[in-house]
């Protein structure tokens, strides 16, 4: 008898190679959202540090501050970070922080805005939002 080699036929590998560029296809750009997602989570956790100095601000003078300086806080530029190019409080004095990002084509020069709400009990509640063209697929569920 004879004995045949055992292997793939050109056709079997053809189609392994077809699901694996289609599985890649798919993959690849979900991953970048990704990858962008998590740079907008870093103006977040900066954005984060000042929210206990905006609260202080509040419970000692009954209003919110309309300045980085008037909570105490360093100014905007000085919490620029590898994706953030500042975070700023302002807006009328309504305590609103914007936090604007950079060095990432998708999102540079685009905004992601922090609004208090303040209760009858003293708290503020934040709402997220984006702000200057954010695509909504780019910040966390919590903000769109």
């Amino acid at each position: 008898m004879r004995m045949r080699n055992q292997g793939f036929t050109l056709i079997e590998l053809m189609i392994v190679v077809a699901i694996i560029g289609i599985l890649a296809s798919i993959a690849i750009p979900a991953y970048s959202d990704y990858v962008v997602r998590t740079k907008v989570a870093e103006g977040l956790s900066l954005a984060g540090r000042m929210k206990p100095a905006i609260s202080e601000f509040y419970l000692s003078q009954g209003r919110l501050p309309s300045s980085n300086a008037s909570a105490g806080l360093p100014a905007a530029t000085s919490y620029a970070a590898n994706f953030v190019s500042s975070i700023d409080v302002g807006t009328a004095g309504r305590g609103i922080v914007t936090i604007t990002y950079s060095a990432d084509s998708k999102i540079s020069g685009k905004t992601l805005v922090l609004t208090p709400s303040t209760a009858a009990t003293g708290s503020i509640q934040w709402v997220c939002t984006p702000g200057n063209g954010m695509p909504p697929r780019f910040v966390p569920n919590f903000c769109r």
